[in-house]
């Protein structure tokens, strides 16, 4: 008996895990596209809540975690120019540089800085990178309510060659269109970001969540990203995310 249990927990474990990848694949099949363009208003609010204003113009083309992306700060005048190109692999972290019209070059992003803030936001460099399916593992666990809405909740824990800062991810992804709700990001047992997603409108079929807010849990500061003039599957050069397009001030 204490075998067929065994194999019958087995069996569960592998059935929970399965449905739990699958519905990490359709939330990220449902919001495939060939392209993306946004412009974000990002208000910054430090732990004593002081609140400083920055923008930025996203670019992203590709889809999942085989993409390429660029992001240029246009205000205010302290940061306007300073950029960031990402060069999403399926397989492993993604290739980062900046580039700070100041000192007129760019730098490549280390390994171990990819766990620093972004340039004042609460987002670090690894938290703007996008991630294959495949590099990570998936357990389904239940379902639990987020801002009203019923959801999976189903943890996420990055495969050791993903080099992550997090030792494993709690994903909440709304049942009735697959947008994530929520995600607590954990280094060991103890909880460092959360990151919350509002705001959620079709966009060119694409439910999109246009209020993003990442919460630091040691800072106790947050960042909130509202995204404005977005678009899906437009036209943009692959010489755009070159380091050279990089260095141009636009």
């Amino acid at each position: 008996m204490s075998r067929m249990w065994a194999a019958a927990v087995l069996i569960c474990t592998a059935v929970s895990a399965q449905d739990a990848r699958s519905i990490i694949e359709e939330s990220q099949r449902r919001a495939r596209s060939g392209s993306q363009r946004y412009e974000g208003t990002l208000e910054v609010i430090d732990a004593k809540r002081r609140v400083s204003t920055k923008r930025w113009v996203y670019e992203r083309l590709g889809s999942a975690g085989n993409s390429k992306a660029v992001l240029r700060f246009t205000a205010p005048a302290e940061v306007k120019g300073v950029a960031l190109l990402i060069h999403n692999h399926p397989e492993r972290a993604s290739d980062q540089w900046m580039w700070t019209p100041a000192v007129q070059r760019e730098r490549r992003i280390a390994f171990q800085d990819r766990k620093t803030r972004f340039f004042g936001t609460d987002f670090t460099f690894e938290d703007l990178e996008e991630r294959d399916v495949d590099r990570s593992t998936y357990r389904m666990l239940g379902e639990e309510p987020m801002a009203g809405e019923p959801c999976w909740k189903i943890e996420s824990a990055p495969k050791r060659e993903a080099r992550s800062q997090y030792t494993k991810l709690y994903v909440w992804i709304r049942k009735k269109d697959y947008v994530a709700a929520q995600i607590d990001c954990y280094a060991r047992e103890r909880l460092i970001r959360r990151i919350r997603y509002s705001d959620i409108q079709n966009v060119q079929r694409i439910w999109t969540a246009r209020r993003i807010e990442v919460e630091d849990l040691g800072r106790k500061s947050r960042t909130v990203l509202r995204l404005e003039k977005l678009e899906y599957d437009v036209s943009l050069p692959a010489d755009l995310f070159t380091l050279q397009a990089l260095r141009r001030e636009r």
